[in-house]
């Protein structure tokens, strides 16, 4: 029999407060040598290693000086783009013509859309990531081919299927009553069940006419409590696109919120080039903002303002954005908004950007109590990181005064060596 109880020596790290917001001394848990107590799939007890009393039966995991804190919760990608990560040489618009429509049209394939789907989890889980949030294509196999895989191997995931009538291939288009209609059926189907989530997923305004916008508006009016996730204001030639296309709207954001897609469980990916008034808007509704840094870099798309956007109030997560961000690795996205908020002034302290990549987008995804935090009574998806995974990161962890410089070097430099060991559910996978 398979034991359900489990106990994790090792350094563990947990946040009490966001370190954006708080004072860094009353931000965090850390413990050099502390446990954590696994029952059921739930965190039942974590403390230090002397204080936390073993279950009796419990299985024994030895970290030694390994970090055990919550698995990355990635909360912005595109799974149908895998293939095509790292495509040379264009911008936004161009970038979705050559090499994104493309790529997309071959999930009409469900048996395509099945490898996919197991190739991102494989890549996903190497690299730590133990909550996605994707979006699809307008292929309801898509979703389908998602959702199965998610659901055998336990993970929690979130998608939706793109919704696209407009500026889009003709074999990429749906209508505004069809894309209502499946995205109805597909949501009633997976909604909730296990550990999934259905995500309302218009791609971004330029692909959906006004018509659409309304139907899946209102398909949120019926559904709440679902997330609804889109891109807004990624480049300034896109805000220029939009401009074009709905000349009576104020901004960029106004043309979600006029139809009904600006809420608390709003998702608005990439939110570099934002007005004052949408900036207002977002904070009105306690929308979140998701940061997909490598993508704004490897597109050219701008700098985020993090700590200007936190200091407004802002809620914001981390994603990659596969395929247009050029890595499936949280810790290398990571990595990227700390360059980015350098190039902006402000070095984000480490504590901060181990936040962004759990607990911040935990929030954001409104899974803040369940997920994405080393405390109890939270779901057992969790990693160890090896803080000394390579030469030259050990090298230079060895000279490391505190846990944030031990930590620094595997954000800047740690790749899916840095995974030690992955648990989802309680369940140890990798």
């Amino acid at each position: 029999m398979i034991s359900t109880t489990h106990i994790l020596y090792g350094q563990t790290l947990g946040y009490t407060a966001d370190p954006f917001l708080t004072d860094l001394e009353h931000a965090f848990d850390w413990h050099r040598h502390g446990a954590v107590v696994i029952q059921n799939g739930i965190i039942t007890d974590v403390g230090p290693a002397d204080r936390v009393t073993p279950p009796e039966g419990a299985t024994v995991h030895e970290y030694g000086e390994r970090l055990v804190m919550a698995g990355f919760i990635d909360a912005h990608l595109h799974y149908p783009q895998t293939a095509m990560i790292a495509s040379w040489g264009k911008r936004l618009i161009d970038w979705l013509n050559t090499y994104t429509f493309p790529e997309e049209a071959k999930f009409a394939d469900p048996d395509y859309a099945d490898e996919i789907a197991k190739r991102y989890f494989d890549l996903a889980l190497a690299h730590g990531t133990t909550c996605s949030v994707s979006y699809a294509t307008i292929h309801p196999a898509s979703v389908e081919a998602f959702f199965k895989e998610a659901q055998r191997r336990g993970v929690r995931a979130l998608t939706g299927k793109t919704c696209m009538d407009r500026n889009a291939p003709g074999d990429l288009r749906d209508t505004a009553q069809s894309a209502y209609d499946e995205s109805k059926a597909l949501l009633e189907k997976w909604h909730g069940v296990d550990r999934l989530g259905y995500v309302i997923t218009p791609r971004f305004s330029p692909t959906s006419t006004e018509e659409q916008l309304e139907a899946l508006g209102a398909l949120w009016a019926e559904h709440p409590d679902c997330l609804m996730q889109t891109h807004l204001s990624e480049q300034l030639e896109e805000i220029e696109w939009v401009r074009s296309l709905f000349p009576e709207a104020q901004d960029y954001l106004d043309t979600y919120e006029t139809h009904g897609l600006l809420g608390e469980r709003g998702l608005y990916g990439h939110a570099i080039h934002l007005e004052a008034r949408e900036k207002d808007r977002l904070a009105e509704h306690g929308a979140a903002l998701i940061h997909c840094p490598t993508s704004n870099t490897f597109i050219g798309s701008g700098l985020f303002d993090m700590v200007g956007l936190k200091a407004e109030g802002q809620h914001v997560g981390l994603a990659t954005d596969t395929g247009g961000g050029s890595s499936f690795s949280m810790l290398r996205t990571m990595a990227a908004a700390y360059e980015i908020s350098q190039l902006r002034g402000i070095a984000l302290h480490p504590a901060q950007l181990l936040w962004l990549a759990t607990c911040g987008s935990a929030q954001s995804l409104h899974l803040g109590k369940r997920v994405g935090n080393l405390r109890e009574g939270y779901e057992a998806d969790l990693i160890v990181l090896d803080l000394a995974s390579t030469p030259a990161i050990s090298q230079r962890h060895n000279m490391a005064n505190d846990i944030w410089e031990a930590v620094f070097p595997t954000i800047m430099m740690g790749d899916d060596r840095a995974i030690h060991d992955v648990w989802i559910g309680g369940a140890k996978v990798l």
